[in-house]
């Protein structure tokens, strides 16, 4: 339903008419994100470029009763950003500026809308470093990182966004505007507010200013190639690798699938015969790294790696690199529809995961490329489907519900880094228990009694 001619001329009172979007046409864009087969096409597109608009707007849109999405580039995985009926879409990408990098302080100032990739570049000209490096860093946005706390393949080492998060700026759903976490390395002051929001889906506030710890950059790093002829030693080699107390800055899987379409895709020279690669990298001070890379290379070659490859320079690492990170890209080339889901066990648990997966292709008569984060037990089975076919995605989706029982009774999570959204709500509960699953409700009502944040996503 379009928005009110009142609500409408107060939206242009705020950020001005060419900020403002109402047309169907105009609207599809802004209708879905990065997750298959989800679209709702919201009434209205709201482009603020100050904290204070977006109050504005906020305190709007409580008093006409209106819900709210937030939204960045669009990039999630798990419905986070895809619109609810009658809605009105904030989309931040307006607030895109790098408001100030302190190399004494070791921290970065940004808006919302500040391209990920261009964080890490602006650090780079300080000598300093972000290592949260999502696969859509080329366009996701950092106020979308922080509101789905993102992961991606340095995540082993360096961790995800949370642990880089010190400070918030946010706008409430009252339109109040709170600023949570300081500049300071040691802060126990009260509840850990800030923490609260990271991962919190744009349910309890909007993101519109973050405060990033950096650290120094590694003066060397070292990339490697090792083959297998069975998925299950690719898994219990990155088992042993993080039993001997080695954490590389990457340890990342590819099926024999997704290594032929990253290949097809990219051309780098991946192996396409091999059942298994993993991509190992080190990185920091040289003599560690080289320490490290040796070290990898002898329990790799333990458990019965065909090959183990070492790039021949930092072109050729970052090349290798990149060529990870086209995976999904490559994967989707394949069929109609790519649907890339996220589940995490523990390491030790991984080579049971990885096989399950594989079966489970089977039985359903599936294609599933699965590719991941192996070093933190973070894997993707890629379902390559087409959603025009009832009766393939039935199948894909009770294949989907057995990888995620399975996950759980492995002790793992649903969702290692695109976060709940609509697409994993259904498991939440069973994951969290009802304690946990209720206590999670109450903060939300806590912070949104009229629930006009980001309606339906992590809770119906």
């Amino acid at each position: 339903m379009p928005p009110s001619d009142s609500i409408v001329a107060s939206l242009n009172s705020i950020v001005g008419a060419d900020a403002v979007l109402t047309r169907a046409e105009d609207l599809i864009p802004y209708s879905f994100d990065g997750t298959a087969a989800l679209k709702v096409r919201p009434s209205a597109v709201v482009f603020p470029r100050t904290t204070a608009q977006v109050a504005d707007c906020v305190r709007l849109a409580a008093a006409s009763g209106t819900p709210i999405v937030t939204r960045g580039s669009g990039t999630g995985l798990s419905g986070g950003s895809v619109p609810s009926h009658d809605c009105l879409v904030l989309c931040l990408t307006q607030m895109d500026a790098i408001l100030d990098v302190d190399p004494r302080n070791l921290t970065l100032r940004a808006q919302p809308g500040a391209i990920t990739m261009r964080i890490d570049e602006a650090a780079a000209t300080h000598g300093l470093f972000y290592p949260p490096d999502p696969g859509s860093q080329r366009i996701s946005t950092i106020g979308g990182n922080v509101a789905e706390n993102s992961g991606g393949l340095r995540g082993l080492k360096y961790g995800v966004t949370r642990d880089y998060v010190m400070g918030l700026e946010v706008v409430l759903a009252d339109g109040r505007i709170a600023r949570l976490g300081s500049a300071c390395v040691k802060d126990v002051a009260g509840y850990s507010l800030k923490d609260l929001f990271v991962g919190s889906e744009g349910t309890l506030g909007i993101i519109t200013e973050v405060l990033l710890k950096l650290v120094p950059r590694p003066a060397a790093r070292r990339t490697m190639l090792a083959l297998y002829d069975s998925i299950e030693d690719a898994a219990d080699t990155v088992s042993a690798i993080v039993a001997a107390r080695i954490i590389p800055c990457t340890l990342e899987f590819l099926d024999r699938m997704t290594a032929g379409c990253v290949e097809d895709y990219a051309h780098v020279g991946l192996p396409t015969d091999c059942e298994a690669v993993l991509l190992m990298e080190t990185d920091g001070h040289p003599a560690a790294v080289v320490d490290e890379a040796a070290r990898m290379e002898v329990i790799a070659r333990a458990h019965r790696a065909r090959d183990v490859r070492t790039a021949r320079d930092e072109a050729e690492g970052l090349q290798l690199a990149a060529a990870r990170r086209n995976a999904f890209a490559a994967l989707a080339r394949r069929r109609p529809t790519t649907i890339l889901e996220d589940v995490t066990v523990p390491r030790s648990e991984l080579a049971t995961m990885v096989r399950f997966i594989a079966d489970t292709a089977a039985a359903f008569n599936l294609q599933i490329g699965t590719f991941g984060h192996m070093g933190d037990g973070n894997l993707h089975p890629t379902f390559l489907t087409d959603e025009r076919n009832a009766d393939e995605m039935g199948r894909v989706h009770q294949a989907l519900d057995a990888i995620v029982h399975r996950t759980l009774e492995l002790g793992g999570t649903i969702t290692g880094e695109h976060g709940v959204g609509l697409a994993k709500k259904p498991w939440l509960r069973q994951q969290m228990g009802d304690a946990s699953f209720d206590l999670m409700r109450q903060v939300k009502g806590a912070l949104d009694p009229m629930g006009l944040l980001n309606p339906g996503k992590i809770f119906d």
